[in-house]
């Protein structure tokens, strides 16, 4: 990984903890216009207890900071809603009130692609996403559905070769599909390996234990699904090597990206990766639920002719022939059959070449319309500078973490530290017990960050919309909160006037 490991900051300069010195850092961004695409709630906004944006009533005794924008780091578990996405929808159902049926055929003036072409319209900026042909990608169905459809094709068990590896703290959705893909095939779930952490206190998984598993166990396994950045610890794996390595040992390789898509620069094609699969509401900011995609490699897409002799050939006319096609097994639907024949209704399936060719259904229009209007977002950018943002944007909020005035933090630290070996999130791991206090006061002054029980908060500064201010602000109350729930703890401690030790008084039971 190209980033370096020491320092971006001075950490012991008295300017470092200012706001001054986080507004100096946002002066100097390249991409700090980005954020102005972004619909950004306030703190009333949050708290207003109907849906929609809060109203400003001037006699309603508020303070004048609910006007304030939230300090929002949850990009990890749902993006912000670009400007755009409301103008896109609304042309969408403009255009399906207008129009009906021939909303999927008519190209309209300053309209957006007709629904029959929507999916091939994305096809080059998702590509760009993920480092991919276009050909290789599509967007289609949800994450775990694409899970299943590509293990249903790339997860073929052999009485020598039927293991399937995974991470030991999977992402639920990962764990289940593969489990059920075992049980689908009649495969006892002893045929699930899982990599787990040689340290019980920590959640890193280093590349060179990660490979010797898979060697262990490279000449039974059939897969190996592992996520792209882990979910819980905010690990980056090292997706090429990891890759080369197992390929090398015959064994089948996928990726679940939804924490690395839009987070981090990918190049499948390059990696060589079999599959892979992604969500596009996180750091893609589609909107909650919304539609997901998928990457087959060029390799495994192909779609073949080979001509067969036909039965029906005579004396007269021997060298008769007709072809057939070769193509990767998949779970077939209609929307991956050749789209020149695809309303012909003759039940002949001629799948798409590539990626295309694994879809079932037609795609939700409405879904390709928010996923459209945060790629043109992307658009304005590339992934590299937004990695380039994001790495000085997560080093400064690792260091404003570490800087701690009250001595020890009751907190630390479980993302690696290296920057190649995260991305935009930190996971924070607390002190026992401090979790839902902390949660509470976050809410309460408007920082938006999510937890992971029974310890563990996320952090995410998304490059696209957060700045070094908003880490800034995050920081300060965060770290304000910590202080006031440990001097909360600590005032519920009396001394025991016989033993002399402190006895810990929980709900007034000593």
């Amino acid at each position: 990984m190209p980033y370096r490991s020491e320092p971006l900051y001075d950490s012991n300069d008295p300017a470092f903890v200012t706001l001054d010195f986080a507004a100096a850092q946002d002066q100097k961004d390249p991409l700090k216009h980005l954020r102005d695409e972004f619909v950004i709630p306030t703190k009333a906004d949050l708290k207003n207890e109907r849906y929609g944006p809060a109203t400003s009533n001037p006699t309603s005794g508020d303070d004048s900071t609910s006007s304030e924008t939230c300090v929002y780091m949850c990009g990890n578990s749902l993006g912000l809603q670009p400007r755009r996405t409301s103008e896109y929808v609304k042309k969408y159902l403009d255009t399906w009130a207008s129009k009906g049926v021939y909303g999927h055929f008519k190209e309209l003036k300053e309209g957006l692609p007709p629904w029959l072409h929507i999916d091939d319209a994305i096809k080059e900026q998702t590509a760009k996403m993920v480092g991919a042909l276009p050909g290789e990608v599509v967007v289609m169905e949800t994450l775990t559905a694409n899970l299943h459809l590509l293990m249903a094709s790339f997860y073929k068990p052999t009485k020598d070769r039927y293991k399937i590896i995974i991470e030991g703290k999977a992402f639920p959705s990962d764990h289940y599909a593969a489990l059920s893909q075992l049980a689908h095939h009649n495969i006892d779930i002893s045929a699930l390996v899982l990599i787990s952490p040689t340290c019980t206190d920590s959640p890193y998984l280093s590349t060179e234990h990660i490979l010797s598993v898979i060697s262990q166990h490279g000449a039974s396994t059939a897969l190996l699904l592992l996520p792209g950045i882990q979910f819980y610890s905010g690990q980056f794996f090292d997706i090429a090597l990891i890759t080369r390595h197992a390929q090398s040992l015959g064994i089948t390789v996928g990726w679940d990206l939804a924490h690395a898509v839009g987070n981090v620069p990918l190049h499948l094609h390059d990696w060589n990766a079999d599959f892979a699969a992604w969500c596009n509401y996180k750091y893609m900011n589609g909107g909650p639920g919304v539609i997901g995609g998928l990457f087959v490699h060029e390799r495994n897409g192909r779609v073949d002719k080979v001509s067969l002799p036909n039965c029906s050939s005579t004396a007269e006319d021997p060298t008769k022939s007709e072809d057939q096609l070769t193509f990767r097994p998949r779970l077939s639907g209609w929307w991956g059959s050749d789209k020149s024949a695809r309303f012909r209704m003759d039940n002949k399936f001629v799948p798409i070449p590539g990626a295309s060719g694994f879809q079932l259904s037609n795609p939700s229009a409405l879904d390709m319309t928010a996923v459209t209007a945060s790629l043109d977002v992307f658009a304005m950018t590339d992934m590299q500078a937004l990695r380039e943002k994001s790495v000085k944007l997560t080093a400064y909020l690792e260091a404003r973490l570490l800087k701690y005035a009250d001595g020890t933090p009751p907190y630390r630290i479980i993302t690696p530290s290296q920057p190649g070996e995260r991305g935009a999130q930190l996971s924070v791991l607390l002190e026992p017990g401090m979790l839902d206090q902390v949660m509470e006061i976050l809410e309460e002054e408007g920082a938006v960050v999510d937890e992971r029980r029974p310890d563990v908060i996320r952090v995410a500064p998304a490059p696209l919309y957060n700045s070094f201010v908003d880490v800034h602000r995050f920081v300060v109350i965060f770290q304000d909160a910590c202080r006031k729930v440990v001097a909360s703890r600590a005032s519920k401690k009396i001394p025991d006037t016989e033993s002399g030790t402190a006895a810990q008084v929980e709900n007034g039971v000593s």
